[in-house]
């Protein structure tokens, strides 16, 4: 490490609509210091539609990449010969969306002679706790919930090996709060909006199904699609009724339901493998519930939790940046630059060669 003590790496992340760039130095202790985080968020452009576009995600990026990076780099006060590394997200994602940001990524890699990274977005998410609560201090379970995945990881090291334990196997957490906003007539993307109307309804006013909590279910797998419909055909059935719909009500029910079961599963995950340290990254990572429920049942079980402060949760250059400082610090050896974009990149596999 004490070679590496300084480096700088620059991250780029655009596996949807929001172009990150993160830059970090690598400390002699270990540890990764956050220079900079800088995002242009495409949001308001999908807002409209009711979901991501990804042709319109796509241009978003090619339009932001150049002054975002040349933000970033302003703001960590570094130059092109300070960079050490490039880190991109090289997948999961929307296809073209990570067609923008490994070409970007190679570009910049190769025209300042510097090593790089196509780094798994997933993992990444796990990569950036480290910017807030230093190091990892060893096996840890990490629960992903995003628009796009429901994960729940075993992690002996940042850069691996990953044991995958359970997975969505319909709607990821995030698309269902997406969806259900957009019943009850919330704008895009719905989870900040059910978080923030939730806390003025009742969690106990439905008795909304939990899924895949049966005996004989997978035990750490997720399903919400079932969910979204139960509520589709609640608001549906009050409406022809004639009864009125208290949205807040619905809401805090949902996402007591939602995050009932994530928490439930992660814990028991813990207790069966004999971990400790549970972290929860992603964008969902950011709802106020599942931090507090979580905090209530980690703490019961003894379990150490760590999430990140909610900016770092959702999409940015940063977790990319910091996941692409510790392979470099443990002498990984770096990508090739003819990676492709790999949308359906498996979350076992951190970083391609």
């Amino acid at each position: 490490m004490s070679a590496l003590a300084g480096a700088v790496v620059l991250g780029i992340e655009t596996s949807c609509d929001e172009t990150g760039v993160g830059v970090v130095r690598l400390r002699a202790d270990g540890h990764v210091d956050l220079l900079a985080d800088e995002v242009a968020s495409s949001v308001d452009e999908h807002a409209r539609f009711g979901g991501v576009v990804p042709e319109v995600a796509s241009r978003a990026h090619l339009e932001a990449m150049v002054p975002t990076v040349r933000r970033a780099m302003a703001v960590a006060g570094v130059r092109p010969s300070d960079v050490d590394a490039v880190a991109v997200t090289a997948g999961p994602g929307l296809a073209g969306a990570l067609l923008v940001g490994v070409a970007a990524a190679k570009a910049y890699a190769t025209a300042w002679n510097v090593p790089l990274y196509g780094v798994n977005h997933l993992s990444a998410h796990v990569a950036v706790d480290t910017l807030e609560h230093g190091p990892l201090p060893g096996p840890a379970l990490a629960l992903l919930v995003s628009g796009g995945h429901s994960s729940l990881l075993e992690v002996a090291d940042l850069a691996g090996p990953i044991n995958q334990l359970g997975a969505t196997i319909d709607d990821a957490a995030g698309e269902a709060f997406d969806k259900v906003a957009r019943l009850l007539g919330l704008p895009f993307p719905g989870g900040p909006h059910i978080d923030r109307v939730a806390r003025e309804g009742d969690p106990d006013a439905i008795a909304f199904p939990r899924g895949l909590t049966g005996p004989r279910d997978p035990t750490y797998d997720f399903s919400f699609s079932g969910l979204k419909t139960a509520v589709a055909r609640w608001v549906e059935a009050a409406e022809r009724e004639g009864r009125s719909v208290s949205v807040p009500d619905v809401a805090a029910s949902f996402q007591e339901a939602v995050v009932d079961v994530l928490t439930a599963k992660t814990v028991r995950a813990a207790r069966d493998r004999g971990v400790d340290q549970l972290i929860i990254g992603g964008g969902v990572a950011a709802n106020s519930r599942l931090r507090s429920m979580a905090e209530q049942r980690c703490a019961s079980a003894g379990i150490t939790l760590r999430v990140p402060r909610p900016k770092l949760c959702t999409d940015n250059g940063a977790m990319v940046a910091a996941l692409g400082a510790h392979l470099l610090a443990a002498r990984v050896d770096p990508s090739s630059l003819d990676i492709p974009a790999d949308p359906g990149l498996h979350v076992t596999e951190i970083v391609m060669p």
